[in-house]
């Protein structure tokens, strides 16, 4: 199975910053017996590897080589790939781009990785055969993708950053077959490109016939690309229970029990030669 991970945006609602948005340093992991800062995208990947993800596709731009400097070519038992996005058009145009990676008979996540939500093995939880996405109740749908649905979980419409949004609900991450993100490609590009939210595009899909489904799995969900966000997560992260940790060693206490400082944020595994 397939993760895609779209990071090339430019992170302007968080700027100034001295590298990537997706390495913003968010509570810590263990490197061996070190302790060192986590950066944001991690426990996105860390959740793909526990929804069955043993295949990391990064999107990045061409600015963004400080992201392939960290990951490098695998991250615990998956490995890592990376497609470039020439300029930043949107999130269809960054997850288009990883389609020639993905067989039809594979399975493929998407996620976005500056946010950070809980449980951490929400994805198992989503249907394979079928477009499905992870919701999260949140308080002001308006600022996200709110998803309606009748009563037995069928997605009717995405309702992207709408002011009077119908549901409190709202996808933090979706899984699909190959061949159904194959669809949405061909169907991004026969409306020639004009879709830059997913929303728009699911809507129109399920329009002409497609079906989705909705799955009330999830429980927090913080966008961690702005300040406030940065702030919620912090507080998030530090309220976690240990069996919310990640598998692969990450932890989430927010400074040293005995008050010394972090080592660096250094790369979780270098580029294979």
């Amino acid at each position: 199975m397939w993760g895609i991970v779209p990071a090339a945006g430019r992170g302007s609602r968080i700027q100034p910053l001295a590298f990537s948005k997706e390495l913003l340093p968010v509570g810590s992991r263990l490197d061996g017996e070190t302790e060192r800062p986590c950066a944001v995208s991690e426990y996105l990947v860390e959740r793909m590897l526990r929804g069955g993800a043993d295949k990391i596709c990064f999107v990045i731009s061409p600015g963004k080589s400080d992201i392939m400097e960290y990951y490098g070519g695998g991250y615990g038992s998956a490995t890592i790939a990376y497609v470039v996005q020439p300029r930043p058009s949107g999130l269809c145009d960054a997850i288009f781009r990883a389609t020639p990676l993905v067989p039809a008979d594979e399975h493929v996540i998407v996620g976005l990785p500056d946010t950070v939500w809980f449980p951490a093995d929400a994805l198992a939880e989503l249907p394979e055969d079928v477009l499905s996405f992870l919701l999260f109740p949140v308080d002001r749908p308006e600022f996200f993708d709110a998803v309606v649905m009748d009563r037995d979980g069928a997605v009717l419409e995405i309702q992207v950053k709408q002011k009077d949004a119908a549901s409190q609900w709202i996808w933090g991450a979706f899984k699909m077959p190959g061949h159904v993100l194959a669809e949405l490609r061909d169907l991004w590009q026969a409306r020639n490109g004009r879709d830059e939210y997913i929303g728009t595009l699911v809507n129109a899909w399920l329009a002409l016939g497609g079906k989705a489904v909705g799955v009330k799995a999830g429980d927090r969900y913080v966008d961690v690309g702005t300040l406030n966000g940065y702030r919620t997560a912090i507080g998030m992260l530090g309220e976690a229970t240990l069996d919310q940790r990640p598998a692969s060693g990450l932890r989430v206490e927010l400074g040293r029990p005995d008050g010394r400082p972090f080592e660096p944020l250094t790369p979780h595994r270098r580029a294979l030669p």
